[in-house]
């Protein structure tokens, strides 16, 4: 009988819980109509709410969602930053589910190492980055191209030029690391249009990103030193 009752319990505090969330979510959504929450979860804070949006974003709510916070929530037992470690997760990406025939091999060494690139050929940081990349060794790196036509209006047709080209990795290389611009055309039959939408569904909003082999995405430029430290400590686990 005891175990009975304490599904029951449970059932109840479920149905509650979720109501509450319901609830939250109908009245955080009026009050900012623009806003779109993706998931509501109870937090380590005793009638405070952790809120995800859709742009993989995370606010504080209080139960009633009057009131909001912005920032880093620290657990002192471990000073562990709990919204940067939930962001983090967040962005994971599936890295073996990455579509690498729409990307520009780039092998450097016996290629061992994996690494996805979404970056933008008029991008600065980005040609930094590959001034970086071309220091690695051992080496294989997945260039998605990801022109950002807001912020470089000639980038997709410098993308689609690239991947037109007779050779793709070379050609990326000469843009890169020469400032060689290059001249086709690019009216072969590209995937450029599709590695947008690629990287706009996996919430990516700035070049360069990184995605390491276990799912682990960086943005910005990094150095040499510290890329060679992300490749030996974001590996596939053995399974």
């Amino acid at each position: 009988m005891h175990i009975k009752y304490l599904i029951f319990a449970v059932a109840a505090m479920t149905t509650s819980l979720q109501a509450d969330e319901l609830a939250l979510r109908k009245k955080l959504t009026e009050r900012n109509p623009a806003i779109k929450i993706e998931k509501i979860h109870t937090s380590p804070i005793a009638g405070v709410f952790e809120v995800v949006t859709g742009d993989k974003q995370v606010f504080y709510t209080d139960a009633k969602g009057d009131y909001v916070l912005t920032g880093n929530l620290i657990e002192t037992a471990t000073r562990n930053n709990l919204t940067r470690q939930r962001i983090e997760g967040l962005n994971v990406v599936d890295f073996a589910s990455l579509p690498f025939k729409k990307a520009i091999p780039i092998v450097r060494g016996n290629g061992a190492r994996k690494l996805a690139v979404f970056s933008d050929p008029d991008c600065p940081y980005c040609k930094q980055l590959e001034k970086e990349l071309a220091l690695l060794n051992d080496v294989t790196i997945y260039v998605f191209l990801y022109p950002i036509a807001s912020l470089h209006p000639e980038a997709t047709k410098h993308a689609k030029a690239i991947w037109c080209a007779p050779d793709r990795a070379k050609s990326w290389t000469a843009h890169m690391l020469e400032g060689k611009q290059q001249s086709g055309d690019g009216k072969c039959d590209n995937p450029v249009d599709e590695t947008v939408a690629l990287g706009n569904s996996l919430g990516i909003n700035g070049t360069p990103t990184m995605i390491f082999a276990n799912g682990k995405r960086v943005s910005g430029s990094q150095s040499a030193g510290q890329i060679e430290a992300l490749l030996k400590t974001n590996v596939v686990a053995a399974k």
